[in-house]
């Protein structure tokens, strides 16, 4: 079985020790390496229409008819003309100028970054989307070094997991770069596990999506998996919209969206600022709203803003000298709710001040409590992002809730919830965002969506218990151990490595066996909802007034209680201050004898 993490890492790993051995910086080196992905994908993809298509082709003479552009168009595919697919740039010789090759226009080609300039182009030529986002500057690259990047991306073992595979290492480039670049400000990408939390909570089916603020269309890709996964064609079903100011992003975001098959509109530049400007005049008409918009904005112009709507509870505070709006998150909650229509729903990051920020957010935040649309508010704990240590929220609206929650919101205080990845990220895994979302499920009454997901639980982990799981690991790592120290040396690496693959599929299981366990716990085999202290509560408007209309999570749901260790807190404190003052009596001694061997040493 081909192991797609230990691709992923692979791939990664070579093209960013040629980025080290080149001059360039990840900045530089970002988008055209991912445009190399996006081209192996596109490859990929042709290939496999191209044999789809040959199937029941029509012969004249003998032969059989030659496949076209439109033949593509109609399986939803890119159509590549030969100087544009990839095993074409792999196989050129070393020496281009022998090969005699001209670009569309007619010019020579003397390089192999000529060479992919002149396939990039052609591509655009096959696509609107695509028309003027794809890099023309691999001149820039050395010849060695661009023959070598084409070499790593025409890994075999892409095809042999599938096509469709290279989206996701296209994702794992995507957020590897944005954490190389998190120094430049990298802000184009949402981490994955909080988008998919949006779509959980959202679940789209069809309609009219936007993200205001799309960066590299993470929201997009999410919800087309969501839609796809469900039987439904993403691209038939939903109509997706961006506007994102910085043109470089959205280049990735429609790259991003063309290498997972999606469609859509975005919009860039100065006419995609959201805050003077509904580019795609959707105000009132979305189904769907998600984004992860810029925290805490200044300077945004109050005239201008107001001016360009979508402004249902009115300005957040203004500076009455500069006239200018001191801080633009309540400006970008109000968009998102504007922009839904009666029965829309939209999902969003927000910094987590905005929760219970005063004055006029807070007046905002009144009138947006008592239309009776706040649906669900999370508390996320920090590290979740590249570029920011700092905790998020999770706010999420409905349109069209049912009466019997019309007039309650659920808090889910998850900062506690989470999976380390390394020491400076965290993030959910598929299992804990599955919990967070059968909260969810249980507020909106939906028990069948619960039972669902312990059958899924059952068919993973059959009669599987957290202590049986552990039982089965730690065996292992004993077999592991001694069949490690008892191979041949020949032999250790292909018997450590088969080893280590056993213990990481038994952690996998009992990881599994503890989300089960965690949820069960709270909500039973029956999946009755109830508030659990410390995790969750489902509050009424009247108990939302009562607070001041604080959206904190942790402003209801409470601190769940500290299982008791069994430790008398007073002597445990005495027994540390013992120690302390012991150290410091020994510390003392040894600073004495190295003054002596100093003074001996004069």
């Amino acid at each position: 079985m081909i192991n797609i993490r230990k691709l992923e890492a692979e791939l990664w790993e070579s093209a960013d020790l040629l980025r080290q051995g080149s001059k360039l910086t990840s900045s530089q080196y970002c988008m055209p390496v991912l445009a190399l992905l996006f081209l192996r994908y596109a490859y990929s993809r042709y290939k496999m229409v191209e044999a789809e298509i040959l199937q029941n082709r029509p012969s004249r003479g003998g032969r059989v008819m030659p496949v076209e552009p439109s033949d593509f168009a109609a399986k939803s595919a890119l159509y590549l003309p030969k100087e544009a697919q990839f095993d074409y740039l792999v196989n050129l010789p070393d020496n281009i100028v022998t090969a005699g090759l001209k670009t569309k226009d007619g010019q020579d080609i003397n390089s192999l970054g000529e060479a992919v300039n002149n396939a990039m182009q052609l591509v655009e030529d096959q696509s609107e989307q695509l028309t003027g986002v794809l890099p023309k500057t691999y001149t820039m690259f050395a010849d060695d070094l661009l023959r070598e990047l084409l070499r790593i991306f025409n890994n075999k073992t892409i095809d042999e997991v599938g096509g469709d595979i290279i989206g996701r290492i296209y994702e794992y480039f995507l957020s590897k770069f944005a954490k190389a670049v998190a120094s430049d400000d990298g802000v184009f990408f949402t981490p994955k596990s909080l988008v998919k939390m949006l779509v959980n909570v959202l679940e789209p089916t069809q309609g009219v999506m936007l993200d205001p603020a799309c960066g590299s269309g993470g929201m997009f890709v999410q919800t087309g998996d969501f839609v796809n996964q469900a039987g439904l064609n993403a691209n038939t079903n939903m109509t997706f919209y961006g506007q994102e100011k910085v043109e470089y992003n959205a280049q990735l975001c429609l790259m991003n969206m063309a290498v997972h098959g999606l469609n859509g509109r975005i919009i860039s530049g100065d006419e995609a600022n959201s805050f003077y400007h509904d580019a795609h005049n959707l105000a009132g008409k979305c189904d769907y709203v998600m984004a992860n918009p810029p925290f805490n904005v200044d300077k945004v112009k109050a005239e201008s803003a107001s001016a360009a709507g979508r402004l249902p509870f009115g300005l957040p505070g203004v500076n009455a000298k500069t006239k200018e709006i001191g801080n633009a998150n309540y400006l970008w909650i109000s968009y998102f709710y504007a922009y839904l229509n009666d029965h829309g729903r939209a999902g969003f990051v927000m910094a987590s001040s905005a929760t219970d920020s005063a004055n006029k957010d807070r007046d905002i935040r009144e009138k947006l409590v008592r239309t009776g649309d706040v649906d669900v508010m999370v508390s996320v704990g920090n590290n979740f992002f590249y570029t920011l240590s700092l905790p998020c929220s999770l706010w999420f609206f409905d349109r069209n809730k049912h009466d019997d929650i019309r007039d309650k919101v659920l808090f889910i205080d998850a900062r506690n919830y989470y999976t380390v990845v390394d020491r400076t990220l965290n993030e959910w895994t598929e299992w804990q965002l599955l919990n967070l979302q059968a909260i969810v499920h249980l507020y909106r009454g939906e028990k069948e969506k619960y039972q669902q997901l312990l059958s899924d639980y059952k068919a993973v982990l059959g009669d599987t218990t957290v202590s049986s799981a552990q039982e089965a690991l730690d065996k292992q790592k004993a077999t592991a151990k001694e069949a490690i120290a008892n191979a041949q040396r020949k032999d250790k690496k292909r018997i450590e490595a088969e080893q280590n693959a056993l213990i990481a599929d038994l952690e996998d299981t009992l990881e599994t066996a503890r989300q089960h366990e965690w949820l069960t716990e709270k909500f039973g085999e029956e999946g009755v909802y109830q508030d659990v202290l410390g995790l969750c509560k489902i509050a009424t408007i009247q108990e939302i007034e009562e607070k001041n209309y604080s959206l904190t999570p942790g402003a209801y749901v409470g601190v769940a209680e500290q299982e008791d260790d069994g430790v008398d807190f007073h002597e445990r404190m005495n027994e540390i201050h013992a120690e302390l003052a012991q150290l410091n009596s020994e510390a003392n001694v040894l600073m004495e004898e190295i003054q002596k061997a100093w003074e001996g040493l004069k």
